[in-house]
C-alpha cells in the first residue's frame, strides 16, 4: 500500500564510503538535539548527504532528449513540469504486460475491482493522469464505491490536487462508517507477499496526508487517529505514528507527540515500512540521523528519510538545515513519492 507511490532513486554513502560522524544527539527531556558544534555543521552534512542521495541514479540516467517522449503528468507546487517517470526496459515490459492483462481480465469480466486494477497498474507505469481517468470512469458506475474514491484519491495527491483528494478520501470515509475494515491486495507485493493495510487504513492515511500536504495539521491530526485505530499490525502502526508524530510536533504539541512513540520499541517485526520505523527510532534518540543511510534503498525509501531527517530539522529549530534538505530533494527525481511531494509542499509555502 504504502509504496505505491515508487521513486527511482537511490539513497548513497558519502564517496569515501565513510560514516558520518560530525552529528552528535544529547538527550533533553524525551527529545533529542544537537550540540551547538553540531548544529553549525549539520548544514554541510545535510547538503552532502542528499546530494548523495540520488546521485547513482542521476549518473545512471540520462534523461537529456527524453523530456519530449516522456508525457507532463502535472506540475510541481512550485510550477515545474513533472513527466512521466523513467522506467528501464525490463522493469517497463514487465509493467506493460501486466497492464495488458489487467485489461483483458476487465473485458473479460467488467467489474469493479478488475477495473481498479486497470488504474492501479496504469500508475505503476507512471501514466497517473490516465489512472485518474479510469477510476473517474469507474464512478460513474458506482459513484457510491469507497474503493474508487481511495485510489482516484491517492491518484489526486500523486497529481497535486490535494482539495479533490480530501473531497474522495471524505466520502470514501463516509461510507465505510461502521463497516467492516478489509485487507487490500497489494500490486506491488513485498518480500513476505503479505498485505499490510486496509481499505479503511488507506482512506484516513491518504485523507491525513492530503491535509498535513496543505498545512492543516488539525484536520491531519484527526485523520491519522482514526488511522492509528485501525491499524492492526506493525507496519501500519509505525507508518501511521509516524506521520501522526510529526503532525503533533509541527503543532507545537510536544509532549503528545512523544507518547506517540512510547510503543515503539527495537526489534519490531517490520516487513516493509523500514524507513518509517527507522524514523521513529530517530526521534526517540535510539539512532542518530547517519544511521538511517543506507546505500541499498529504493527511491521511496529515500524520499521518506530524507524529508523526515528534514522535517526533523525545522520543528527543533533548524530551519536553515530543513530547508536545504527540502530544497535538494525537489531537485531531483522521484516526484511521486510523498516525502518529495511533502518537501515540495515546504519549499513552496
Amino acid at each position: 500500500m504504502l509504496k505505491e507511490s515508487t521513486g527511482l532513486n537511490h539513497l548513497s554513502k558519502p564517496s569515501n564510503g565513510q560514516p558520518l560522524h560530525a552529528v552528535r544527539l544529547c538527550q533533553r527531556g524525551q527529545r533529542t538535539r544537537l550540540h551547538s558544534a553540531s548544529r553549525r555543521c549539520s548544514l554541510a552534512i545535510a547538503a552532502a548527504v542528499l546530494l548523495s542521495l540520488w546521485s547513482a541514479l542521476a549518473a545512471g540516467t540520462s534523461q537529456e532528449g527524453q523530456d519530449e517522449e516522456r508525457t507532463v503528468q502535472t506540475r510541481s507546487l512550485l510550477g515545474k513540469p513533472l513527466r512521466t517517470p523513467p522506467l528501464n526496459p525490463e522493469t517497463r515490459a514487465d509493467l506493460e504486460a501486466k497492464l495488458q492483462e489487467a485489461r483483458t481480465r476487465y473485458q473479460e469480466k467488467p467489474r469493479e475491482e478488475n477495473l481498479i486494477w486497470v488504474g492501479r497498474r496504469l500508475a505503476y507505469l507512471g501514466r497517473y493522469q490516465e489512472a485518474v481517468q479510469i477510476y473517474t470512469q469507474g464512478l460513474e458506475e458506482h459513484p457510491d464505491s469507497p474503493h474508487l474514491l481511495r485510489h482516484r484519491g491517492h491518484r489526486f495527491i500523486t497529481l497535486r490536487r490535494f482539495e479533490q483528494a480530501v473531497r474522495d478520501f471524505d466520502k470514501a470515509a463516509a461510507l465505510t462508517q461502521g463497516q467492516p475494515d478489509e485487507v487490500e491486495p497489494d500490486g506491488l507485493p513485498n518480500a513476505r507477499n503479505i498485505p499490510t493495510s486496509t481499505l479503511q487504513t488507506n482512506i484516513y492515511y491518504h485523507l491525513g496526508l492530503a491535509h498535513y500536504l496543505q498545512g492543516n495539521f488539525e484536520k491531519a491530526l484527526e485523520a491519522y487517529r482514526q488511522c492509528l485505530e485501525r491499524s492492526k499490525n506493525n507496519d501500519m502502526q509505525v507508518a501511521t505514528r509516524h506521520w501522526l508524530y510529526m503532525t503533533l510536533r509541527r503543532l507545537g504539541r510536544d509532549d503528545e507527540a512523544d507518547k506517540i512513540l512510547d510503543p515503539v520499541e527495537t526489534g519490531m517485526d517490520i516487513i516493509e515500512n523500514h524507513a518509517y520505523y527507522d524514523l521513529l527510532l530517530m526521534y526517540k534518540g535510539v539512532k542518530k540521523p547517519e544511521d538511517l543511510i543506507d546505500p541499498e534503498a529504493d527511491g521511496l525509501q529515500s524520499a521518506t528519510v530524507g524529508y523526515g531527517i528534514g522535517n526533523w530539522h525545522l520543528y527543533n529549530g533548524r530551519r536553515q538545515e530543513a530547508m536545504e534538505i527540502f530544497r535538494q530533494i525537489v531537485e531531483q527525481p522521484g516526484w511521486a513519492a510523498f516525502g518529495y511531494i511533502a518537501s515540495e509542499a515546504e519549499v513552496a509555502r
